[in-house]
């Protein structure tokens, strides 16, 4: 190797550290997406069939960079479907689906044969759509049923669905795969076990690891194949999974460099229109690398002759002709991807960047690598790109508590729409039912933390409805109320102490009421990251610097929570903690303005939902007002006046048509009707239906008639 190589070595692992290539970033996508998969796990087992869901590909494993814009992978299996590998599997009661191979089934691939539920034996007939007889009267599962069931899934989103192979998406971005579990590791994954005994890599330890990760049947037959449309690809998502997790860094840095010279450079050498090189022939390329390559060799220093080993590895597939799958055996990953022509002439490419010494290294425009390997010395520090990493982490922890927020509000859309018609009850016993699922020996400890965050949310939710009940029947409040609102004040920075200055507001309690909003005020700085799940992204995305620079410091959920606040929710069963004008936004809709609703707006539209900041101005301007403080209470409306007015602020908000209708209120309280009434017309323009202005329009010209 060129003598060098060992210095760029240097620089490239630098660069590579300040594009979220560093094992900080990559254990905060890990981490993420862990803790996402643990609440879409516990969200399905509370509303059964039981589901569990997997997080696959770059964005999991750390292996990717702004520049690469690589999609999210889910793969989610339904344990009421019993997958046999032999006789020994049946389980009576269930649908049970025998893996069964002919001598002319491609590798890789099964069919699924459907055996009865009551004895073990093959069901021998079927007139159902979803299932397949052969000449012998076998009836076979065809793998096109899954697809429509999660096609079906999809159905009343706002957005396109997308087919991709296996997967349905309702975005480019995401690829979502409907998969059964195999409780058996098949025969072509139980030999690779055999055949890594020998080699540098996986470690004993990460092997015997291995040996506990099922595989999966995705719906993917072999292309032209005759009975495409009832095999089933076997694939070890999971054991691929953990040999990611189980690398340092340095082959992580590798195989981000590949993505890079697959995604800018062979592309140009793939002239066929069918033709590709993916992503997974790089990680292959890698896997087969460490196997074959002593441990010393993936050091910090010798970088650069890791990506050429790597090279030389596809090189050798290339010459070859053929791409082993590195688990399972007897797959050629090049079949159906990359004819010859396109083989033959990417080796020749890839021999002309190892002959040129990896200048192609300079020329890559991904996060703008090249110019970053030329830039001066001093600029390529630890520190260099500290922004971009400090981005990644804030971006990670905001959809992180995006799939928190979201599932939350599920739960409470299905406790309003419960059938016990009792809201308290049905929150009751969701909490019960979580609390016992946090104490199974099985939940993980992604799922825990998970739902310790929902419990806390929904008890939040449970003290609002019992102090609204309280204030509605002029009742004491409990005495064990204080210890339950202390329970669930840390959700977040603001939404839960809001709500509490907002019952202390309603009960007459406004010396109360405004020790908490200074607490609140105090709290809730520029840092603070407002997040909502109502389908509206604000114009700007940009995340605050502080918020993102926090992220950095630490990925504990419970510490990242202090610099997030969501959106203020009032139930219906809790209006009564709500200032009366925010009662109007629960029934928001005129005529026909429910049928105009989108699945998002579907959730939460029978509520009282408010920006986070608006809401404590107005609660500090009615709090002031009524403790006669004015000069407080004009401070308030003006900050209030400042959000509504100036096009920054204003374009961040998620809910703007309740803002102004709340400025709106503050106008009238001040004598200005006129002002108010162009407060209301405002929201009108941002919102046509399902607006409560609509109601203060109307209600607001009836008295400026009576006045003039």
């Amino acid at each position: 190797m060129p003598a060098f190589f060992h210095h760029l070595s240097e620089v490239l692992y630098h660069v590579l550290e300040s594009v979220g290539v560093n094992p900080w970033v990559v254990a905060m996508r890990r981490h993420t997406f862990l803790h996402r998969e643990a609440a879409k796990d516990v969200d399905a087992h509370q509303k059964g069939p039981d589901m569990t869901h997997f997080h696959f590909g770059s964005q999991t494993e750390g292996t990717t960079t702004p520049g690469l814009q690589s999609d999210t992978d889910l793969l989610f299996t339904q344990h009421r479907v019993n997958i046999m590998y032999s006789w020994a599997d049946w389980q009576q009661g269930q649908f049970n689906l025998l893996m069964v191979k002919d001598e002319d089934t491609p590798p890789q691939q099964y069919m699924l044969q459907w055996m009865r539920s009551d004895v073990p034996k093959p069901v021998t007939h079927t007139a159902h759509p979803c299932f397949y007889t052969d000449a012998q009267g076998r009836v076979f599962y065809s793998n096109t049923e899954i697809v429509r069931q999660l096609r079906a899934g999809c159905r009343g989103l706002p957005l396109p669905r997308l087919r991709h192979g296996p997967s349905i998406s309702w975005s480019e971005n995401w690829d979502n795969v409907a998969a059964f579990h195999c409780k058996t590791l098949p025969p072509e994954v139980m030999s690779w076990f055999i055949k890594m005994e020998q080699g540098y890599w996986p470690p004993r330890e990460t092997l015997q690891a291995a040996r506990m990760c099922p595989c999966f049947l995705v719906a993917a037959g072999c292309r032209g194949s005759v009975n495409e449309e009832i095999q089933w690809r076997i694939t070890p998502n999971l054991i691929e999974r953990l040999l990611m997790f189980s690398l340092n860094i340095v082959p992580i840095k590798c195989l981000v460099v590949l993505k890079m010279l697959k995604k800018q450079e062979f592309v140009k050498y793939i002239h066929c229109e069918n033709c590709t090189f993916t992503t997974f022939h790089c990680k292959t390329a890698l896997f087969v690398t460490l196997h074959t390559t002593p441990p010393t060799v993936w050091t910090t220093c010798r970088l650069i002759e890791c990506i050429v080993r790597c090279l030389q590895t596809i090189q050798e597939f290339l010459n070859r002709g053929k791409c082993p799958h590195f688990i399972v055996e007897g797959i050629d990953l090049f079949e159906g991807k990359l004819c010859r022509q396109c083989q033959l002439s990417l080796e020749r490419a890839i021999q002309g960047m190892i002959e040129d010494d990896m200048h192609v290294l300079f020329h890559l425009q991904s996060d703008d690598l090249g110019q970053r390997l030329m830039a001066p010395p001093h600029e390529v520090s630890p520190n260099y790109g500290g922004d971009v990493n400090a981005g990644i982490c804030g971006k990670l922890a905001r959809d992180m508590f995006l799939e928190y927020i979201g599932f939350v509000t599920l739960v409470c859309y299905r406790l309003c729409i419960s059938e016990e018609g009792n809201v308290y009850t049905s929150l009751n016993n969701e909490i019960n039912l979580l609390e016992s699922l946090a104490n199974n020996a099985s939940t993980t400890h992604y799922q825990k933390n998970y739902i310790k965050f929902v419990v806390k949310y929904l008890m939040s939710v449970k003290v609002s409805v019992i102090s609204s009940s309280c204030i509605q029947t002029g009742q004491p409040l409990p005495q064990d109320i204080w210890q339950i609102y202390g329970e669930s004040l840390n959700t977040d920075v603001a939404s839960c102490k809001l709500k509490l200055a907002s019952m202390h507001n309603c009960r007459g309690e406004l010396r109360r009421a405004a020790s908490v909003l200074n607490e609140v005020e105090f709290d809730l700085d520029d840092s603070v990251q407002p997040l909502c799940v109502c389908g509206r992204m604000p114009h700007i995305e940009k995340l605050p610097k502080a918020f993102c620079e926090y992220t950095v410091q630490s990925y504990n959920h419970e510490q990242l929570a202090k610099k997030l606040t969501f959106c203020v929710r009032f139930l219906r069963e809790e209006r009564f903690c709500a200032p009366q004008f925010l009662w109007s936004e629960m029934y928001r809709a005129v005529g026909d303005d429910v049928d105009h609703r989108n699945f998002f707006e579907r959730n939460w539209m029978n509520w009282a939902e408010v920006d986070a900041r608006p809401f404590l101005l107005y609660l500090q301007y009615l709090t002031y007002r009524g403790l006669g403080l004015r000069h407080r209470q004009l401070e308030a409306f003006h900050a209030l006046e400042d959000i509504v007015t100036l096009q920054d602020k204003f374009r961040r908000l998620y809910h703007n048509e309740t803002v102004l209708n709340l400025f709106g209120h503050c106008c009238e309280l001040e004598g200005n009707l006129p002002r108010a009434l162009e407060a209301y017309t405002a929201s009108l323009r941002c919102k046509p239906r399902n607006n409560a202005a609509n109601w203060h329009k109307q209600r607001l010209g009836m008295l400026i008639n009576n006045y003039y």
